[in-house]
């Protein structure tokens, strides 16, 4: 019997959902064949078999979240079974529930014993989620006898503990319904009050969670600090309006401003290469500057934030750049990202100007040190010589890690922008 784990597919990933299981307890099972479809921090996967065997039992229900290495599925593959077959029975019945990983450390209180000990006081060793489990559920791990490495106790070893103890939780909460509850209380009160403001929970998705957590870890440990620059960007409508027309004629596909922004930017990081840099930690005398120019492009999917990544972003032409960036939307819409088309990411940029945004503020996309927040283009009256035009205007922020980034080397990247975006044809050359 195989035991076939919560899989880490991406950097960055600590925990992953069940999205839609393709094979079902009894179904054949090939290497190659497609399990499962996970969702992740970043996209939805498949993950493929490693061994041949009959699906067993699924451990994990769909939409169920757990951490990496966590046991998802029993696949018999003919040999030694090492789970005991009642234990297989009853595990479905128990649910994994995903916990940060300061949880699954070992508790230092007298009521949850860090390391288990045996009636005769020998000591017992147990795996971090079945340390876990005993605390949530108050099991006495010295009942049990581990199946695992060594006698470790594992996860299945706790399936007759655990029910037991949901028979006492039921029974508990039957008692409980016979008694008459107090005229008021505080969850009476809570009740009301989301019944006054009409409120309905909905379940946040795995890549919504990981995008909560890292931006808020982004905006609490990173000290960002922004500069925002307006541009003339007459000259980028039109130069880009004569480039489609051509482009059309030659049956090639347009470009859009972004596309144009995303060659420009990378070019202005070409020229402030320390604005292309990542900071390490507190503890290290050094910063990491990047030589490769990679531009992430933050495309708002349907489940949340997504980053694809064009490596070697001024090394590429317009036309190139525009459609790379294309492919990799239309990936991101479907959740079809790979991991490796979203690291490496050296500067990001988000454009919300298609939204009708005039300008606004992004927060960093760790690892990096800055990202481009762009707003829409509007006609402005400008004064041109001693007359008063309508010019098309754009306002761009960037956000800056100051532990790295100076304000004066954020100024001079904007300047260096600017200079581009109001001389367009300096980044096609």
């Amino acid at each position: 019997m195989i035991e076939i784990t919560m899989p880490r597919l991406s950097d960055t990933m600590t925990e992953g959902a069940i999205a839609v299981w393709h094979k079902q307890p009894g179904d054949r099972v090939e290497v190659g064949d497609i399990l499962v479809e996970i969702e992740t921090d970043k996209a939805t996967m498949d993950y493929e078999a490693y061994d041949a065997g009959t699906l067993s039992k699924q451990l994990v229900s769909e939409g169920e979240q757990v951490l990496i290495g966590a046991p998802i599925a029993l696949l018999d593959d003919g040999r030694a079974t090492l789970v005991p077959e009642p234990a297989v029975a009853s595990v479905g019945a128990v649910p994994i529930a995903a916990a940060p990983a300061a949880d699954l450390a070992p508790a230092t209180d007298a009521a949850a014993p860090a390391l288990p000990v045996a009636e005769d006081g020998a000591r017992l060793f147990a795996s971090p989620l079945v340390r876990k489990l005993a605390r949530e559920n108050h099991l006495d791990l010295s009942q049990v006898r581990g199946t695992g490495p060594g006698g470790r106790i594992i996860r299945a070893d706790t399936v007759g503990l655990l029910a037991q103890e949901q028979g006492s939780v039921v029974a508990r909460a039957s008692l409980a319904a016979a008694v008459p509850a107090p005229a008021a209380s505080t969850s009476g009160a809570i009740a009301g009050a989301d019944d006054k403001r009409g409120s309905e929970a909905v379940a946040l998705s795995s890549m919504r969670r990981i995008i909560a957590r890292r931006l808020g870890e982004s905006a609490r440990t990173i000290p960002h600090f922004y500069v925002t620059a307006t541009a003339d960007a007459e000259n980028l409508v039109l130069l880009r309006t004569d480039l489609n027309v051509q482009l059309v004629a030659a049956n090639r596909p347009k470009v859009s401003i972004n596309d144009l922004l995303i060659r420009a930017s990378a070019l202005a990081l070409r020229e402030h290469p320390l604005v292309n840099a990542s900071y390490i930690d507190d503890a290290s005398g050094e910063m990491l500057v990047h030589h490769r120019i990679n531009v992430g492009v933050a495309v708002a999917g349907a489940v949340g934030l997504v980053v694809p990544v064009i490596e070697d972003a001024d090394q590429k032409t317009v036309s190139q750049l525009g459609t790379e960036a294309k492919a990799l939307v239309a990936l991101a819409n479907t959740k079809k990202l790979t991991p490796a088309q979203m690291s490496g990411g050296t500067f990001t940029i988000s454009n919300l100007g298609m939204f009708g945004v005039d300008q606004f503020t992004a927060i960093i996309n760790p690892p990096e040190g800055a990202i481009l927040a762009v707003g829409g283009m509007s006609l402005e009256a400008v004064v041109v010589g001693e007359e008063i035009l309508p010019r098309h205007r754009m306002t761009y922020t960037l956000s800056a890690d100051h532990r790295i980034i100076d304000g004066a080397l954020a100024a001079q990247f904007l300047q260096t922008l600017t200079r581009l975006i109001e001389n367009p044809w300096t980044i096609l050359a």
